[in-house]
């Protein structure tokens, strides 16, 4: 693990070298371990595929405090995750980017709904937007770049693919993914939040996803 500086009191933790289940892992334990027992100090953190970008309180972290979290957070890193929950998603694949998608790749748009939906994904992190899933596994056949202009609109619940990952817009607002279909599911929901603010997001870092084709909305 290593500190990077960002600024007088933010601290970047590099606790991965490369993406993968390993640094997923770690990721998820190092998460859940600043959510349950946060450092003295610690305004707010952003975590990454293979990083945690942690604010603190001006003067209240030194590298006393770094090294001893650092060594915590290295502890915990190596222990198991609880079983995921898997989600079931319904998705009509009907969307105005399935054709080019198709052809970019040399299929089929049925193939390419049989390719999205086949596989079981892996809630990697949230970001973006507030519930925005970044799912991985997508299958290499159908990584496709983002669009060169983003749309100023995409509608809540548009499922996309945007280079090597899939998602879910979670609100309407602007986007650069290939919209390939649609769900009603709502990913996110701030009227639900009452005492607990994670009850406002459908998923969460390390649930599955599962993509179930529909005919209709």
């Amino acid at each position: 693990m290593k500190w990077i500086s960002y600024g007088p009191d933010s601290w970047l933790l590099q606790f991965a070298g490369r993406v993968g289940d390993e640094a997923f892992a770690r990721g998820r334990a190092i998460t859940a371990e600043l959510e349950r027992h946060p450092p003295p100090g610690l305004v707010e953190f952003v975590p990454s595929f293979t990083t945690v970008l942690l604010e603190f309180s001006p003067g209240t972290i030194d590298a006393a405090g770094l090294s001893s979290l650092a060594t915590r957070l290295r502890t915990v890193a190596g222990r198991a995750l609880p079983p995921a929950l898997v989600t079931e998603i319904p998705v009509v694949y009907d969307g105005p980017d399935l054709g080019r998608v198709a052809e970019a790749h040399g299929l089929t748009t049925c193939e390419v709904c049989e390719l999205h939906s086949a596989t079981l994904y892996k809630v990697y992190l949230l970001g973006f937007a507030p519930g925005f899933p970044y799912l991985g596994d997508l299958d290499p056949r159908l990584h496709t770049p983002r669009l060169a202009a983003p749309r100023p609109r995409v509608a809540a619940g548009s499922v996309a693919i945007g280079g090597e990952h899939t998602g879910i817009y979670s609100v309407d607002g602007p986007g650069g993914w290939n919209i390939i279909g649609r769900t009603t599911a709502r990913l996110f929901d701030p009227a639900l939040a009452g005492e607990d603010e994670r009850a406002m997001f459908l998923l969460r870092p390390g649930d599955r996803v599962k993509f179930v084709p529909v005919r209709e909305r």
